[in-house]
């Protein structure tokens, strides 16, 4: 767009001893500005960052020391491992005092392997006295078995009928 601006123009005064100059009267005269054309500027593709992958960590605030406590003892597993072929379809049960264990109800040992039966436990606090039962009803031959806490044992059992 072309813009118009006026200019005043004065009149040059005539020698000093002429009388005093009126003022010349002014002209407004109109300029045209010739409109420049801008060059387009081509904008350098601008890259965008990539997501940062790893999340910024905060530090946590300092710890103060805390007082030195013994080591907590690691509960100690006792193992009973029956190595038995208890029959196709029946199970093989531990009853006993200690490690959970009741002489009221059985607890079902797993079967690990085809001829091998386990119970493990963390709750010992002392020994473990415990007898084999096949499907918590025949009883093993034998007298109970006792061990300690914290130790395993691997027994076959054998049942009369």
């Amino acid at each position: 767009m072309a813009k118009k601006t006026t200019v005043k123009k004065a009149a040059t005064t005539v020698a000093a001893n002429k009388a005093p100059a009126k003022k010349a009267a002014t002209k407004k005269v109109a300029v045209k500005k010739t409109a420049t054309k801008k060059a387009a500027v081509k904008k350098a593709a601008v890259k965008k960052a990539a997501p940062a992958t790893k999340a910024v960590a905060k530090k946590a605030p300092a710890k103060k020391a805390a007082a030195k406590k013994a080591p907590a003892k690691k509960a100690q597993q006792t193992s009973i491992i029956a190595r038995i072929d208890a029959g196709f379809g029946n199970h093989l049960f531990v009853r006993g005092e200690g490690a959970g264990l009741s002489w009221e109800k059985g607890t079902a040992l797993e079967n690990t392997s085809p001829y091998e039966w386990a119970f493990t436990s963390t709750d010992a606090k002392s020994n473990v006295t415990f007898k084999f039962l096949i499907n918590d009803e025949i009883w093993a031959d034998g007298e109970n078995i006792t061990i300690e806490a914290g130790s395993e044992s691997i027994s076959s059992p054998t049942f009369g009928e």
